[in-house]
Order: C-alpha cells, then structure tokens, then sequence
C-alpha cells in the first residue's frame, strides 16, 4: 500500500460528517489527515492504566541492556493510536469496530516518534442483520516520521448508511436567537 505522499490525505477523502457506509470504495486508500507525537507521558500512563508491567516501557537503565537500547512506546497504545488516526474519516459514523486481525509490529516505536496511518478498503457488504448499516473490511498501516511502517493490521467496522446515524449536531432550540453584545 503506496501513496505518493503517504502523510497527505487522499482527495476528497474528508467531510464535516465523515463517511457513511455508501462513500467507502474497494480498493481506495484514504491516507489519513493528523499524524501523532509520541511523549514520554503517553508511555508512562499506558504503562499504568493497563498494569504493563514490562519494563522495556518505562525503565531507561533495564531498556539500555535491550536491543532497542531506549524504552519503547507500549504496543497497546500504538494500536490505540494508529486506529484514532482514523477517526476523522472513517470514525464519526462507525456504529461498532467489530475485531482487528493480523496485528503486526515490525519496528517499535519510540518516545519522540510521530506516527501517521493509511487504510485500504478491502471489501463491504450489508448486514444480514441490520438493513441501516454495513460492514466494512479495512487493511490500515502505521508508519512514522521517516516512512518505516510500525504497525499493520486487519479491521473490520460496522458503519451506518447515509440517514441512518444517530443525530449528533447540537440542536438549536426552536424560536432562539443570537444577539451580539
């Protein structure tokens, strides 16, 4: 999975409302918008929310003995972060993630790394069990600041069709009206 520029996002590939079931395509890849920095504090409260307990995470004197010679971001957290880097396209309508498959980490990721992610759309279908969504088959890779890809895996989401998402603008109360001071 390629793109010429792989932080730039693909054309048209952002709204205001996000996507809907009907706007994902087979086969095109949406390189997605933000990229993410890495900081020493994401790593430390990983570490403690989730108990892990490795200490290749937080401790600088047992990380330097490693081959990695440095602490290493908690992969849990890069997973977390390469899926929100998502949100903005594929997030907004999605009514449930469904599972992801083939997680893979081929370079770690360190404090100081930004990560930025692309998704492939692989295949969709309609729910045999909801008519107002459908699912869709994601292939997203993860990748920092000089291209090495730190993560990949298989995603699968249940989107809502066009019509169908609960409503999530504010509302505006009938009758109201602004006035400047």
């Amino acid at each position: 999975m390629t793109t010429t520029n792989p932080a730039a996002p693909a054309p048209g590939s952002f709204s205001n409302e996000g996507m809907f079931y009907e706007d994902f395509e087979v086969g095109r890849i949406y390189a997605h918008r933000m990229g993410r920095t890495m900081i020493e504090a994401d790593n430390a409260w990983l570490t403690l929310i989730a108990l892990g307990i490795n200490q290749v995470h937080f401790n600088d004197y047992y990380s330097a003995q490693t081959p990695f010679k440095k602490p290493i971001i908690a992969s849990p957290f890069t997973l977390a972060v390469v899926t929100g880097l998502s949100a903005a396209e594929f997030g907004q309508n999605t009514m449930a993630n469904l599972g992801w498959n083939e997680v893979k980490l081929p370079h770690p990721v360190f404090v100081g790394d930004t990560i930025y992610a692309r998704s492939k759309v692989t295949g969709k279908r309609e729910s045999a069990s909801r008519p107002y969504a459908g699912i869709v088959n994601l292939d997203t890779e993860g990748f920092n600041q000089d291209g090495t890809i730190v993560m990949t895996f298989s995603r699968n989401l249940m989107a809502y069709k066009r019509g169908h998402a609960p409503g999530a603008h504010m509302p505006v109360p009938i009758g109201s009206t602004m006035t400047s001071s």
